[in-house]
């Protein structure tokens, strides 16, 4: 809080002499020394401390994806004025980085170039611990010391003196190398000297993937419930980041609403429509699968989504089936799954008090609080998100072969294709009908990646549909049939979206924010991107968060990349 409090008053008030000065510099200046232990294949960096975006420019230039945290609004404005469109911005601050934490990166490069003096000695463990949980297996971490005589005269500025001794301890709590310490000359000041040290994370430096791997594959299982919460937490880490409603260093808790929401969007069809078998012995039944979860059969998969409404009878069957599922999973699975050669439990969940009304529900992020809170610990939240393309074909592979294990005289096999989420289906129907309804007004549409008046529109997914199941309103934009085939199945560049930026604005505000569909755009923006502001979000905070997004896709799928020009 100090660092953001006090140095960010003189960044703000100096900033252009500052950023004259510091881009009068050059990257290599600066950093030469160390660029040779960067990794030889560019991925996602983050600058912390990014002043003018010189830094976070050089690495985007060389192929980098960089995000760029500076906590001073006027430096950060200045920056972007001439920022690459590879780097995305963030107002954030040490030591508790929780903006940042909360976008649920990993990342193969961190750059703290003349910050580390700004944080009190009382906060650095603390942010030290923060840098490497946000490293990815094999990341760098680059910090830069700096060493002088005017600490004391340089109060406003909000110095601290910082030895590599400190450093060094830290690294050795948190099992991360020291691989390179070196000294460097102030490049303008004679009193000032500099010492670089950088730090490799080991391959698997986070310790969550082992755990998931017992849970799924060594741990006892006597019915599938086990399987399903981790494959529903999994989807929801990926798919849902901003349903997340408290963050801290320790945990994430979400409502418990959403994983008894997907809970059954899982069970239903494996029960209702496949009568697959989820334990030994059917007879008695499933705990969650009461009256009213039977009664979703005349309600499609589809419609149980963030942000849906629904009335009367049907209001009452799905808010008891979620609250069913929500019984059920407190008492069986996340009871019994802890961690290995230990009895902790690893997820922590307590039900709120919810009443079957006939009256009007949407799904949104209030009404799935109610439910109760679900709590996952935070490392293991980030691991779940950015693996899930690995962990739900570990997950089925081990759910397809399970019963096998029960010694039942009917086993067979699961076939894959019955695990396939409902909703996993390429949908533009509502854009669609909102296109045509634009059309009647006479509304002026356009190309958003191509700027051209369109007369025949298709309607692209913005991230693939092929590598991101997402069907929202924000990700669904108008395009022309050239465009979008020659778009296909790769992700917008950040060139691409920044060349966009104006018109997906505009598409968002004639589309949605002036029209009936208003609610249901906010409640997908709120559950399915990152939230970066603690207020109701503008056009502009919706496009940074996925811009966030876009970067996260990138580095987590190694997607292909594709621009208009």
């Amino acid at each position: 809080m100090l660092f953001r409090m006090k140095s960010t008053l003189y960044y703000d008030k100096n900033a252009q002499a500052l950023s004259k000065q510091y881009n009068g510099i050059k990257f290599d200046d600066i950093h030469g020394e160390w660029r040779q232990h960067v990794p030889a294949k560019p991925g996602l960096a983050c600058d912390i401390g990014a002043g003018t975006g010189r830094d976070a420019n050089w690495l985007a230039s060389n192929g980098w994806d960089v995000i760029a945290v500076e906590p001073s609004k006027s430096m950060r404005e200045l920056a972007v004025k001439n920022s690459h469109p590879n780097v995305t911005w963030l107002d954030d601050y040490l030591p508790g980085l929780s903006k940042l934490r909360a976008l649920g990166h990993r990342f193969d490069l961190i750059i703290l170039s003349a910050v580390w003096m700004h944080i009190p000695k009382t906060q650095r463990e603390r942010a030290f611990r923060i840098l490497t949980e946000l490293l990815g297996p094999s990341g760098i971490l680059v910090i830069s010391l700096r060493h002088g005589r005017d600490e004391a005269e340089n109060s406003e500025r909000n110095f601290h003196p910082v030895c590599a001794e400190e450093l060094q301890e830290y690294a050795k709590r948190r099992a991360i190398s020291v691989t390179c310490q070196f000294e460097q000359k102030d490049l303008n000041r004679k009193h000032v000297t500099w010492e670089v040290m950088v730090f490799k994370m080991p391959d698997d430096g986070t310790g969550n993937l082992p755990i998931l791997r017992h849970i799924i594959v060594n741990d006892d299982k006597a019915s599938s419930y086990k399987l399903g919460l981790l494959r529903v937490l999994t989807r929801i880490a990926e798919n849902a980041p901003g349903i997340v409603q408290k963050r801290t260093e320790d945990f994430v808790e979400i409502p418990f609403g959403i994983v008894g929401l997907y809970w059954i969007k899982q069970y239903k069809p494996l029960i209702l429509t496949h009568e697959i078998r989820q334990h030994p012995n059917t007879r008695s039944g499933y705990g969650f699968a009461k009256a009213d979860f039977y009664e979703l059969a005349a309600i499609s998969n589809y419609d149980l989504r963030v942000g849906a409404s629904f009335e009367g009878e049907r209001a009452s069957i799905v808010t008891g089936a979620i609250r069913d599922a929500c019984v059920n999973i407190k008492a069986m699975p996340a009871k019994y799954i802890t961690y290995p050669g230990d009895n902790r439990t690893i997820f922590e969940c307590e039900t709120g008090k919810v009443t079957k009304r006939h009256q009007h529900i949407t799904l949104s992020k209030e009404f799935l609080q109610s439910f109760g809170a679900f709590r996952i610990p935070t490392q293991l939240w980030q691991t779940l998100g950015q693996y899930a393309c690995w962990l739900e074909p570990a997950i089925l592979r081990e759910w397809s072969g399970l019963t096998k294990g029960w010694g039942v005289a009917d086993y067979n096999p699961v076939e894959m294709s019955v695990f396939e989420w409902e909703e996993g289906r390429r949908d533009t129907l509502r854009v669609s009908q909102r296109v045509e309804a634009l059309r009647v007004q006479r509304a002026p549409l356009s190309c958003v990646w191509s700027a051209k008046k369109l007369r025949k529109v298709h309607i692209d997914h913005c991230f693939p549909w092929a590598r991101w199941f997402n069907n929202d309103l924000w990700n669904l934009m108008p395009t022309n049939a050239a465009v979008n085939i020659s778009k296909g199945d790769k992700l917008p560049s950040g060139l691409a979206m920044s060349d966009a930026h104006s018109r997906i604005l505009d598409w968002w505000q004639m589309a949605y924010m002036d029209s009936p569909l208003k609610q249901q755009f906010l409640l997908e923006v709120g559950a399915s991107l990152p939230k970066l502001v603690d207020h109701d979000p503008e056009l502009g905070d919706i496009y940074e968060s996925m811009s966030h997004q876009r970067a996260r896709l990138k580095a987590d799928q190694q997607l292909v990349e594709w621009s208009f020009r």
